[in-house]
């Protein structure tokens, strides 16, 4: 049989009203609201979420608007988001906008409509440059991308330092030459650019990267682009995983060989970054910690409607691996 609301009231010892608080927004403790839900989950308990739309404005559900699945980064944050949304006792609903405005504009109706109780979002940089002046009603979280200063919570990575590491890691490997091939779709490939400038500055050289979009094929025709303007990169850094797979196919498609005639570096520690040979060194970020802290911001707005804006920002690792090996210890 189904369990109901009295099922899980008597497994947890309180009333049904203090359920309902608990798997709602009402006030209640957070050991209270655990002990609810571990009765949730040992009865098996599954609200009644049509039922509730027509009692309510609260659906029940999470929206969750990622700029492209295929990217295994957003996959890794999903997995989290979800989880964090099923142990709550809640639902999500996942959107794939393939960088696009203007499916990001259709799912986002898509949200309100359905009445959603909160989005987390990875908003195009059409969008978040939108969400200025035509803000949301539904409370958001942004991930990945920042949108306007002071309007909603966000979890981010620190783009700019991550990418000075990798610039700061090359120099000291003894590369002077370094390139870099960054997405343009997004605030993320922008910051990234800026760190790598500002690093190379630092160091006192030049900078040579370009803006392309964030597909292995245009990391391809990128990279063909900066050897036809000058002399060959010594190193070359990209700004994510898709990124970093066209790079690696098309040095080796040039006859290159990696790290002996140019290194490379990149974001997003995916499996195969560490079985192809030499393994990449990339940045690592925190993937299921982004989709757990969107979450737990998202609760912590939904409690407090009118509690200041934070932004959570959060470093990445840099995985050494043998892709950027010191020019002086590379045999010939």
């Amino acid at each position: 049989m189904t369990a109901s609301i009295k099922d899980v009231a008597r497994a947890a010892g309180v009333s049904p009203a203090t359920v309902s608080r608990a798997l709602g927004k009402g006030p209640i403790s957070e050991a209270l609201r655990a002990q609810v839900l571990d009765a949730v989950r040992a009865t098996g308990y599954r609200p009644n979420l049509a039922a509730r739309r027509l009692r309510s404005q609260d659906s029940g559900t999470i929206g969750l608007i990622l700029a492209d699945i295929g990217n295994p980064f957003f996959t890794g944050v999903a997995k989290a988001v979800e989880e964090a949304a099923y142990q709550a006792g809640l639902r999500v609903i996942l959107c794939n906008t393939d960088e696009e405005p203007a499916r990001e504009a259709i799912y986002l109706r898509l949200m309100q409509e359905e009445r959603v109780t909160g989005l987390i979002l990875a908003p195009t940089r059409t969008t978040a440059e939108r969400l200025a002046t035509q803000p949301l009603e539904v409370p958001t979280v942004l991930i990945d991308r920042a949108g306007p200063p002071g309007r909603f919570d966000s979890v981010l990575l620190d783009n700019e330092a991550a990418s000075a590491a990798l610039v700061d890691h090359l120099v000291a490997q003894g590369h002077r030459r370094i390139a870099g091939l960054f997405g343009q779709t997004s605030g993320t490939g922008i910051e990234r650019a800026a760190g790598y400038r500002a690093a190379m500055a630092r160091h006192g050289l030049p900078a040579h990267d370009r803006f392309v979009l964030p597909q292995a094929e245009a990391a391809a025709a990128g990279f063909a682009a900066l050897l036809a303007e000058g002399p060959a990169p010594e190193a070359i850094m990209v700004s994510n995983s898709l990124l970093l797979m066209g790079l690696l196919r098309a040095v080796r498609a040039a006859g290159l060989r990696i790290p002996q005639d140019i290194a490379i570096a990149g974001f997003d520690n995916e499996p195969w970054t560490g079985l192809v040979e030499p393994g990449l060194t990339v940045i690592e970020q925190p993937l299921a910690e982004i989709g757990r802290m969107a979450m737990a911001l998202l609760f912590e707005r939904l409690r407090a409607p009118a509690a200041p804006v934070r932004k959570v920002m959060l470093s990445g690792r840099c995985v050494l691996r043998g892709s950027t090996a010191a020019r002086a210890l590379v045999p010939a």
